[in-house]
């Protein structure tokens, strides 16, 4: 009596649907065909055990999860983006405030920022430098704590007089001991517009480029 070899007709029928489906992924539809297939092609004498199949239709489960995760994963990456593109144009005209060590000015109206200070320091300045690298002022701050320290430029220069608008160059330094060192800060800018893909949304300033949203520490009016 001849026999039936399951093993060999379902590769056979699985080989001819490669054939024929180029660049094709095994999906929940193929995987069930080939699970059928291979009941239909088992040897009458030496059925396929319990153990096997109930671990290929384990392995059917597994297929049909990942295939429902995928689908739950693209419609969570498209709310993100549908998301990120809502909260990229309530940011256009709006300004904020990055770690930068140029801001523009407009020197009609008082100039806020901040500088971040590690460790107590026995003076704090700031000095103010104009586009050609002039110095144009200097922010005497005096003892601070540590933290974040605020200061304001009311837009004049060391002798009163008037700066036009521009962009200027703020440098925080702190003294310890013998020693001074440099310090961030953090000044203001206005978002002209943003910029969408990527791992990250862009943030494009007035005079001052392209920053990522992740440092931007204040959302201001």
């Amino acid at each position: 009596m001849s026999t039936v070899s399951g093993t060999s007709s379902v590769l056979d029928q699985y080989q001819i649907k490669q054939d024929t489906t180029q660049n094709k992924e095994l999906g929940k539809n193929e995987f069930l065909n080939l699970l059928v297939a291979q009941l239909n092609n088992q040897n009458p004498l030496e059925p396929q055990g319990n153990g096997e199949f109930i671990a290929q239709l384990a392995q059917f489960s597994q297929v049909e999860g990942i295939e429902k995760l995928n689908t739950s994963m693209e419609s969570l990456l498209s709310g993100y983006q549908s998301s990120q593109a809502l909260q990229a144009s309530s940011l256009v005209g709006r300004k904020v405030i990055v770690p930068s060590e140029k801001a523009v000015v407009d020197t009609s109206e008082s100039f806020k920022a901040s500088t971040v200070l590690p460790v107590s320091s026995s003076n704090v300045y700031v000095n103010v430098y104009d586009s050609a690298g002039s110095v144009v002022t200097r922010i005497n701050l005096g003892e601070q704590a540590a933290g974040n320290v605020s200061f304001i430029w009311d837009g004049k220069d060391s002798s009163g007089k008037l700066m036009p608008p521009g962009t200027y160059k703020f440098e925080a330094q702190a003294t310890y001991g013998d020693e001074t060192k440099g310090l961030y800060t953090l000044l203001p800018a206005n978002v002209d517009s943003v910029t969408l893909g990527g791992s990250e949304l862009m943030l494009n300033l007035a005079g001052l480029g392209s920053v990522p949203i992740s440092q931007v520490q204040v959302i201001g009016q």
